[in-house]
């Protein structure tokens, strides 16, 4: 059972571990015990756009870790079941619906690729080398690895492309006339871009943690009734031998979040501070939806909120928090570098308490 339809069981999923909205079944960004990790981000084409209930790109992005053993697995997942089921149904919790097409990273120890969807149709591209960012619009122009097999004829069919010349994705399925929010989504993209460039070759989870936290250029959103929800960094080491590293900020605003580090180990402990509660009359799940709003935030959200109206009331406390909060990550950090490099081999107990251990210590502070 999805958020809004249900599909066929898998006979076997991995384990996964998630950053999702808490009122739907799917995720917005995770990962499996595999070393597989997948996000989405919602985008705009010339597609109509499903306001009938079918699969959430979030769902497709849960779907993809629990039967995917690969990013190119994963990547077959989420294509087969959007071309059975399509894409559809509000992306928010709310009774005017929000509605959009998906995009996705997925990544491994060894290649990632980028899909793009226009309703049941999409292009996906192995990214071979360098870096990759994505940001609220179509970006795959003609350097496409696999595509659905009518792609180019629906582009025909159309006049969206003439038939003749490169077939370009992004162009072909892009409207003509943008949402104000993809023509910010144009800038985001082209900052992300240039900030990975800045760093090539040498890029670390805490590059990609500063670049996440980057309010300049829009990536770290804080404004218009919109923030920044959840971010997620992952180290996949080459070497099968090393563990995979997920830091998640479990909050709100990277600028002022901890990302804490997950590894996948038998006997994880829950973190019941990061789980949200359940309601049995959830207006989410009854029909007509979201007639009602319930309060959704788990426990260290509550306590993380508080803080950030503490930083923003007192700003010398709020440095002082924020100098604290930044110690703890560079702490886990350094744990993590060092169980990457071999120089340390914690004890299984020790990583199965990890991300608690984390969450607990950050609670503290507040």
């Amino acid at each position: 059972q999805c958020t809004y339809v249900e599909i066929e069981q898998a006979e076997r999923t991995h384990a996964v571990v998630l950053s999702r909205p808490a009122w739907l079944w799917g995720a917005e960004m995770g990962a499996n015990d595999c070393g597989v990790c997948v996000g989405n981000e919602g985008v705009w084409t010339r597609e109509p756009l499903g306001e009938a209930e079918a699969l959430l790109g979030m769902d497709l992005v849960r779907l993809a870790l629990e039967r995917g053993g690969s990013a190119r697995e994963a990547l077959e997942v989420i294509t087969a079941l959007l071309e059975r089921y399509g894409q559809g149904g509000s992306c928010k919790e709310e009774p005017v619906p929000f509605v959009y097409h998906n995009t996705f990273l997925l990544a491994d120890r060894t290649e990632a690729w980028l899909l793009e969807t226009a309703g049941r149709y999409w292009a996906a591209q192995r990214i071979g080398e360098g870096s990759r960012n994505i940001s609220n619009q179509l970006s795959i122009g003609g350097d496409i690895t696999a595509e659905h097999a009518g792609l180019r004829e629906r582009a025909r069919s159309q006049g969206w492309w003439s038939g003749a010349g490169e077939f370009s994705f992004a162009r072909a399925f892009s409207p003509e006339t943008q949402p104000p929010r993809m023509e910010a989504a144009k800038e985001r993209l082209r900052a992300g871009r240039e900030l990975l460039r800045q760093h090539q070759g040498h890029i670390t989870a805490e590059t990609l943690m500063s670049i996440l936290r980057d309010k300049a250029s829009g990536i770290c959103v804080d404004a218009e009734g919109f923030r920044t929800a959840g971010s997620m960094v992952s180290v996949l080491p080459r070497d099968p031998a090393r563990p995979c590293v997920h830091f998640f900020t479990a909050t709100p605003d990277p600028s002022r979040s901890v990302f804490k580090p997950f590894v996948f180990v038998a006997g994880v402990k829950p973190v019941p501070q990061v789980r949200s509660p359940t309601f049995p009359q959830d207006p989410a799940k009854q029909i007509p939806r979201f007639r009602s709003t319930v309060d959704r935030r788990h426990e260290l959200y509550r306590r993380h909120q508080a803080a950030l109206e503490l930083m923003e009331r007192d700003q010398e406390r709020g440095r002082e928090l924020l100098g604290t909060l930044r110690e703890l990550e560079r702490q886990g950090l350094q744990g993590m570098r060092e169980l990457l490099e071999g120089t340390v081999t914690p004890r299984p107990e020790e990583l199965s308490d990890l991300f608690l251990d984390c969450v607990e210590a950050e609670m503290k502070f507040y």
